[in-house]
């Protein structure tokens, strides 16, 4: 978080809170209105990180902005998910466990697939069109209301600002709230929830949050609350080291998948559910046995765990949870997204994976779920990646590589220099295109009948392809 401007030119042309855009129409007459208002907003899922300014990571803003409306955060119950990979998939779960107890539960994750409104749901439906526009209408008045020197809310301020809003007019039993980036300075670290959940940490965002893993991972555990119990998987060492740190600091008891709480998972086929892994957890409170784990990967086992274990916490604090429901339930719950098969022919999966650890997870699981003779990926990331961990992953799990970018997405890396790193890092040859569906065009030229084509290194990009199969199926 130290990137400071040298110069006040320089100054003047990195991203920061805008002050114009803090004075809304008198009414946000209707949902384009309201999304027009919202991407007048900085966004930093689309801005390059090297020009953002310091004063965009600020918890400062979002405190006036929620006590202008109420303080609503306070006003429910929450679990706080963070981590570099798994968090989408360990909310996801979290949130059809608990809806199975009987619980209205609000989900807040990021970022959204097609449609901005995945991001806030409860009881697994997207806030309606009218109550997205009223919540934003309601934010959008309270941050013209805010100290001039404070400037307008960011994008991923607003929506959380709508979100717990939502969520405490609802009156939700609990919300499963996943951060966005980071963790001690990320705009939802302003609740108090009854269990925090540390998922993998790995190397990401690293011009934000810094450029080692135990840098990542004290931005990471700043969403550890004194007295909050805190979970987590086994970590690299370095990282472990400071979760654990940031947990004696604040006084929470720290509880490890496989050391602390009892847990273990195998990977198994059947003829009901085919190739999946199957986890036990155990407490003092809850027994969980053979529990299946219904997203594809290996990695998923510890993602459900962490679910679970979450869920541990919560019986403690006083939730009343059906265990018998909370398994059957998992057995439905599907992330878009993640490796998600948008096409029969050609063959085409998407999946969201953005950093080494998920993309390594990935492909893993595409060889352990997924038959096929030949694989050609479609990739395009962020140009403020790993982007050498990466390629280096891409160079052991696909056999045909086309760069290619996301539209209008300022961020994306340019696909020429991707597959010049590409030749450096593996020794092999790729190909570019300019566009997603120019990267489709080339790519189904180089597939048969048993083949897969893999979109993958940016939920952007990941999204845009969904799109693109829509429209191809309904033309």
């Amino acid at each position: 978080m130290s990137q400071t401007a040298s110069t006040s030119a320089k100054s003047r042309r990195l991203a920061r809170p805008r002050r114009g855009a803090s004075q809304p129409p008198e009414t946000l007459e209707n949902y384009t209105a309201a999304l027009r208002y919202l991407s007048s907003l900085t966004n930093f899922e689309t801005t390059r990180a090297r020009r953002l300014h310091p004063e965009v990571f600020t918890l400062d803003r979002m405190r006036a902005l929620l006590k202008k409306l109420g303080d609503p955060q306070t006003q429910f119950k929450s679990v706080h998910v963070a981590g570099t990979k798994g968090k989408g998939s360990t909310c996801a779960m979290l949130d059809t466990a608990l809806r199975a107890s009987g619980y209205t539960v609000g989900l807040y994750t990021s970022p959204h697939l097609m449609d901005v409104r995945e991001r806030i749901q409860i009881d697994g439906q997207l806030i309606p069109h009218q109550a997205f526009t009223g919540a934003l209408q309601q934010v959008a008045a309270a941050a013209a209301k805010l100290p001039a020197k404070l400037g307008a809310p960011t994008y991923f301020e607003a929506l959380t600002a709508m979100a717990l809003l939502r969520f405490a007019e609802q009156a939700v039993d609990v919300a499963v709230i996943e951060t966005g980036l980071g963790g001690r300075l990320d705009a939802t670290n302003v609740i108090t929830p009854e269990a925090s959940v540390i998922t993998a940490i790995g190397l990401d965002h690293m011009q934000i949050l810094g450029p080692t893993l135990a840098d990542i991972a004290r931005e990471k555990a700043g969403i550890i609350k004194p007295g909050v119990p805190v979970i987590t998987i086994e970590q690299e060492e370095s990282a472990a080291a400071v979760i654990a740190e940031a947990a004696e600091r604040a006084g929470s008891p720290l509880r490890v998948l496989g050391r602390d709480i009892d847990f273990s998972y195998r990977f198994e086929a059947s003829p009901k559910l085919g190739p999946h892994t199957c986890v036990c957890l155990s407490t003092s409170r809850v027994a969980f046995e053979h529990v299946s784990v219904p997203l594809p990967g290996e990695h998923q086992a510890l993602n459900c765990g962490l679910a679970l274990a979450a869920i541990d916490a919560l019986s403690d604090r006083g939730f009343a949870l059906n265990e018998t429901s909370m398994i059957e339930s998992l057995e439905h719950v599907s992330l878009p997204g993640r490796m998600e098969l948008i096409s029969t022919s050609p063959r085409i999966l998407i999946d969201g994976a953005h950093n080494p650890l998920s993309l390594r997870a990935l492909m893993r699981s595409i060889g352990a779920h997924v038959p096929y003779d030949s694989m050609v990926l479609i990739f395009g990331c962020a140009e403020d990646k790993d982007i050498d961990g990466l390629l280096r992953e891409i160079a052991l799990g696909a056999d045909k590589v086309v760069f290619t970018r996301a539209r209008g997405n300022q961020r994306a890396a340019d696909p020429e220099e991707l597959g010049r790193r590409f030749a450096k890092v593996s020794g092999r040859m790729s190909q570019t295109a300019p566009d997603y569906p120019a990267a489709l065009e080339t790519a189904e030229l180089a597939v048969g009948r048993e083949d897969l084509i893999c979109v993958s290194g940016s939920f952007v990009l990941a999204g845009e392809a969904k799109k693109h199969a829509l429209r191809v199926a309904s033309a």
